[in-house]
């Protein structure tokens, strides 16, 4: 009977692991990105998942729309696709 509860007790703490170590960081990384991209304004400068920065001109309900470059060209893409917010730490913004 004590060997069963060691057994039982190992499964226990490797299902903890498992969430501690796995679970649990990337739900708080969903958290973080849905919270980066329900924060969206205008005038921010953003970097997509395909590596294209520009200032944001609209934001949408589940679209934005920036300027990318000097030559003032305007993509459209989904929120989802927004990588990280403000300028990156090789870049200046275009503004200023």
């Amino acid at each position: 009977m004590d060997g069963m509860g060691a057994s039982i007790l190992m499964i226990v703490v490797m299902i903890a692991i498992v969430y501690f170590l796995m679970i649990r960081p990337e739900s708080k990384r969903k958290k973080a990105a849905q919270e980066l991209r329900d924060s969206l304004a205008v005038g921010d400068v953003i970097t997509t998942i395909g590596g294209i920065t520009g200032t944001i001109c609209a934001v949408k309900e589940n679209t934005i729309v920036f300027e990318s470059g000097a030559d003032r060209v305007r993509l459209e893409v989904t929120k989802w696709a927004v990588s990280t917010k403000g300028a990156q730490a090789n870049e200046t913004p275009a503004n200023k």
